[in-house]
């Protein structure tokens, strides 16, 4: 669909996208395109986003090719020709295979998450589409026309022709309207992230593996990248004070060498450093009822280890509303947009999972980096 081109079901219906995330925002912006009379609401009031950078793999870059914001995530992230594996002591092992999808689109990148989160605010504010913060939806109820009647959770209520709810895998909206589905479920593993200076001799993406704990270091600005590392969850009664963070993750990098460790030597208690436990669940479909329909991590929530969650969400963003443009009524319309994301967010999921417990079970960097490349062909495929 070509921006600013209006036709099919979609245009002149009022759609509410609940969550003003990755997701979100990609719905936002092109059932605006395609004229719809959009309403975006998040729950916090200064729309902000926390976190380090992250990882723009090609299918991600190419889901935002799509929504025409890749030159702008190339001005202000990092881009690559491919990424790098080592044994964790640095021992240069080999490329990781990533495969090139079209002419022109980078191989992979890097952006942090906030500016990501910029970039798209501003193209969403740029079009005609109504923003509520500091509200989520109370209450759904289908209405006799196929539309749904929203009690917002400030007590104003509104019906809409569609309802998508894009608000996290925590979601409110899964909650109140899917009760076939459940929480997403720990994979075992935990995710430390930080922020810091890039070290002078990286200029692509790098993967240490053969340790316990696997780690990479990822560019995501001019002089800025974000090192992860995956470490096996342990339940904590609360969660690490900031000096806690500094020390551990800096113990949990003893054994490494290359940027890694560089890393170690230079980081600093100002440096931002996070730590969560990781979780994933595909949903079973139904993944929409009448008008509602859910996507990104609220149905296809999945862990880092593709570093495909944003790419999915846009993907899915894309073709619910390629879907319902070209159909006749909402109810096929969600049903080609299941049909044509279920098994790809399966294999996303299904992948990042196995690869973790690869990880956890301390299998070979070669197997490893087998398993993630295979991933990413399959992906290199059309959505």
């Amino acid at each position: 669909m070509i921006s600013g081109m209006v036709s099919g079901w979609v245009s002149g219906k009022r759609v509410l996208i609940v969550g003003g995330g990755i997701g979100g925002m990609a719905a936002a912006i092109r059932f605006a395109e395609q004229g719809g009379q959009v309403t975006l609401i998040d729950i916090d009031p200064q729309w902000r986003v926390y976190g380090a950078g992250i990882t723009i793999t090609g299918p991600t870059l190419r889901a935002y090719r799509r929504l025409g914001l890749l030159d702008a995530i190339k001005e202000q992230g990092a881009i690559a020709e491919g990424a790098t594996i080592f044994r964790y002591d640095g021992t240069r092992l080999h490329d990781l295979d990533e495969p090139a999808l079209e002419e022109g689109l980078p191989a992979t990148g890097g952006i942090m998450r906030p500016v990501l989160h910029r970039i798209m605010q501003t193209r969403v504010r740029a079009l005609p589409i109504a923003i509520r913060l500091g509200l989520t939806v109370r209450a759904l109820a289908h209405r006799d026309d196929g539309g749904v009647d929203v009690t917002f959770t400030d007590g104003a209520q509104a019906d809409f022709d569609l309802v998508v709810g894009a608000d996290s895998i925590y979601s409110g909206v899964r909650r109140l309207a899917f009760p076939h589905m459940g929480e997403a479920q720990p994979t075992g593993q935990g995710c430390w992230r930080l922020s810091i200076r890039r070290p002078p001799t990286l200029t692509k993406g790098e993967f240490y593996f053969g340790h316990r704990v696997p780690a990479g270091i990822n560019r995501c600005g001019a002089e800025m990248v974000y090192l992860w590392m995956l470490t096996p969850h342990v339940h904590r009664a609360q969660h690490f004070t900031d000096e806690e963070l500094f020390v551990q993750l800096r113990d949990n990098l003893a054994d490494f060498g290359g940027n890694a460790g560089w890393v170690r030597d230079h980081m600093t208690r100002d440096d931002w450093i996070n730590y969560r436990p990781l979780a994933a669940a595909l949903q079973p479909g139904p993944w929409h009822d009448g008008a509602i329909v859910l996507l990104g991590d609220a149905v296809h929530a999945t862990t880092p280890h593709m570093a495909c969650g944003a790419g999915m969400a846009v993907e899915s963003a894309l073709v619910l509303a390629e879907e319902l443009d070209r159909a006749d009524t909402v109810g096929a319309g969600l049903a080609a947009y299941q049909a044509r994301r279920f098994d790809r967010c399966r294999h996303v999921i299904d992948t990042s999972i196995k690869v973790g417990r690869m990880q956890l079970d301390g299998d070979s960097p070669d197997a490893i980096g087998a398993a993630i490349g295979a991933g990413l062909h399959r992906l290199a495929e059309e959505y």
